[in-house]
């Protein structure tokens, strides 16, 4: 192939560059994701844990009254704990905090840098939380998780969009989302596993958290850092023999020169917080928050946190609920490989917008299904069959999220953005994304005890409004390099109205 750039065929606008896929990529991105693990194995081992009496009975002997109680009562009230509750929510309050401080960390030092000090505080909650003796360790080894999650959430998904050839940027930095999944999915069965044990079982769940935190720590330390961020930092020579290596031939100085205007504007760029208000960074600002919070208010975290307590709560005995959670976690997986493979071919939007669609149908379904066998009493028995398509419709509701709002809700907010608000922008997705899943985790138990089945149609009303709202407003953003973004808003009817010419990067013309 001639040198130089040539118009990529995704038809948004955006250039492709001389280089291919590397292995030397490949197996960095796989490696870097493995920060997902962290966030994948503390969603699904909290639910399980908490539906565990051991665990219940040494740190929230309150409860088993309260179910007692609700059992006479209602069926809706039997988890109802704000203590309880607050054991699972803290994670993401401490999460959204630190994803902060690691925008600031990921800017001065580099990617790996946030990635290694992520691996390390979350090493250090899972040890606390394993050796916990009261309800204080408890909390402090989960603040300590949720500043893990924040930094490794933060710099992670940037990581991956950079390195990544744009061509196949969504299926590399989905990675993140497979390892996501494969945390919740090892969780799940670790639960299913340790709850039969004679004693202490929960020590183990949480304790092995542990596992992926090594991982990330190692994986990190050998990691290299982005052409990027060692442009950022001045390392002009070292920056493009990176990227001559991640891309795999020495022909990258269109690709390099456009990296390295877009590190020159943002080094100019003082104040990215003060910044990224500005009117040409609109777009990036609307999508880094909105994404993230539509994410959360799909109900998935519902299904992630509180599989195993919602499934007894409706009724699953306690190895039938934790059961349930596992089938739930192999379709997360399963359906995640599915984005994998479409999300370069069908696009962005494609995904959006089935994905919400086959969200919608099934909460409806689901809350329907429970309104008619609890009504708003919540008295009643589900039949073997009922409980049966309750468990295939949130399975088809997990498998819609897994291969849309899941992958994507962490890969457009980091593809979107100018390098010089890059951090900033990203540290409002991963913030934005804790404190509404810190909202969902804390409150979930008392809403459904008040909402009963209406709350299903609360989370479907809101999946129905974020369709509407990638539909009108989200342009594709397939196959475009991520340093040329600037020249899909200016394309699109609305955002065009925010996008002066000269926010737009590229056009390096071959001599």
């Amino acid at each position: 192939m001639a040198g130089g750039a040539f118009v990529s065929e995704g038809g948004s606008g955006g250039r492709d560059y001389e280089g291919g896929v590397t292995v030397f990529v490949v197996i960095t991105c796989m490696v870097a994701a493995m920060g997902g693990l962290l966030f994948g194995y503390d969603l699904g081992i909290s639910g399980g844990v908490t539906s565990m009496d051991e665990f219940l009975s040494k740190f929230f002997p309150q409860l088993e009254k309260q179910r007692v109680k609700a059992t006479h009562e209602t069926a809706y009230c039997k988890f109802d704990d704000q203590k309880l509750q607050l054991f699972t929510s803290s994670l993401y309050l401490a999460a959204l905090v630190a994803s902060f401080v690691a925008s600031v960390v990921t800017r001065k030092y580099g990617r790996k840098v946030s990635m290694f000090t992520g691996g390390l505080a979350f090493l250090t909650g899972a040890l606390i939380n394993a050796f916990a003796i009261n309800v204080t360790m408890l909390i402090i080894g989960r603040l300590l998780l949720g500043v893990g999650v924040g930094f490794a959430n933060q710099s992670t998904p940037v990581y991956l969009s950079e390195m990544a050839p744009a061509k196949i940027r969504g299926a590399l930095n989905i990675c993140f989302q497979v390892a996501i999944t494969s945390g919740i999915l090892v969780a799940n069965l670790i639960n299913y596993g340790t709850s039969n044990m004679a004693k202490h079982g929960w020590r183990v769940s949480l304790g092995l958290a542990a596992v992926p935190a090594i991982l990330m720590v190692i994986g990190s330390f050998f990691l290299p850092d982005t052409p990027n961020s060692m442009l950022e930092r001045g390392k002009y020579e070292e920056a493009k023999q990176m990227l001559k290596k991640v891309r795999g031939t020495d022909n990258v100085d269109h690709e390099f020169q456009d990296i390295r205007d877009a590190c020159e504007a943002a080094k100019k760029v003082e104040h990215p917080w003060k910044n990224i208000m500005q009117s040409k960074y609109r777009p990036a600002l609307v999508f880094c928050s909105a994404i993230p919070f539509f994410q959360q208010i799909t109900g998935i975290n519902v299904i992630m946190f509180y599989a195993p307590v919602l499934f007894k709560t409706l009724g699953f005995g306690d190895d039938a609920a934790l059961m349930s959670a596992v089938i739930t976690g192999v379709v997360n997986v399963l359906a995640t490989f599915v984005s994998l493979y479409s999300v370069d071919r069908f696009g962005r939007r494609f995904l959006f917008l089935e994905g919400g669609i086959q969200m919608f149908i099934c909460q409806i379904l689901v809350g329907s299904f429970i309104g008619l066998k609890f009504g708003t009493t919540g008295t009643g028995t589900l039949t073997p069959a009922t409980a049966d398509w309750i468990l295939v419709f949130i399975c088809v509701y997990v498998a819609g999220f897994a291969w849309s709002w899941g992958p994507l809700g962490w890969l457009v907010p980091s593809e979107i953005c100018p390098l010089e608000i890059r951090p900033a922008g990203q540290a409002i997705n991963v913030s934005v994304n804790m404190f509404f899943t810190f909202l969902i985790g804390q409150f979930f138990l008392t809403m459904l005890c008040h909402m009963k089945f209406g709350l299903f149609y609360f989370f479907g009303g809101m999946v129905a409004i974020m369709t509407i709202f990638i539909y009108f407003l989200f342009p594709e953003t397939r196959g475009v390099p991520i340093e040329e973004m600037g020249r899909v808003w200016k394309q699109h009817w609305f955002w065009k109205n925010y996008i002066p010419d000269d926010a737009v990067i590229g056009g390096h013309d071959e001599n």
